[in-house]
């Protein structure tokens, strides 16, 4: 084999663990937002260990920790952002931006908080399989408003997101 097809394959090799990468983060966010306990675990190795600020714990804790805080929500919407990756072999680094959407009640009123931060991690590949090993959550902001859905109001129309394979993406019935 020559220089170059090692360069590509190495090349090949890099492009598919940030792939695989992002798309645990990717996974990670869904599970967050529609309420799915299972799929926010698969973006995990088992024997992880996550911070978040109120929780620093295994898998299994910040889990049940994140979706019942969660529940509480009306809806949520996650939102990645730029997303920063270097890898080392079966390791690698990251820092991924996000701003987070929560519909919550506080005092008997409706709430829109707006929360802005970073994971800083440290994923593992094992088995072929790129995980969440450690995660770091820091809070950059955060501002919380009166909900402000006039919108919707005048729009009935429009499909609202649905939690716990209630979403139209858990079930994707098309017309006929």
């Amino acid at each position: 084999m020559s220089a170059a097809d090692d360069n590509l394959i190495a090349r090949i090799t890099d492009l598919e663990a940030r792939r695989d990468i992002v798309d645990c983060v990717c996974r990670y966010m869904r599970g967050q937002d529609r309420l799915d306990p299972d799929l926010q675990k698969s973006a995990f190795h088992p024997d992880a260990y996550i911070d978040c600020g109120p929780l620093a714990g295994t898998v299994d804790e910040f889990v049940h920790y994140a979706q019942s805080g969660l529940a509480g929500c009306a809806f949520t919407h996650h939102m990645i952002g730029q997303v920063q990756i270097s890898i080392d072999g079966d390791r690698a680094e990251g820092e991924v931006y996000f701003i987070a959407y929560h519909r919550m009640t506080l005092d008997g009123v409706d709430k829109d908080m707006i929360f802005g931060g970073r994971y800083i991690d440290e994923y593992h590949r094992r088995d072929g399989a790129w995980r969440i090993f450690r995660r770091k959550e820091i809070a950059d902001w955060t501002r919380v408003d009166p909900a402000a859905d006039d919108f919707f109001a005048m729009e009935p129309a429009y499909v609202r997101g649905g939690r716990q394979g209630a979403d139209f993406s858990s079930n994707r019935v098309w017309p006929g």
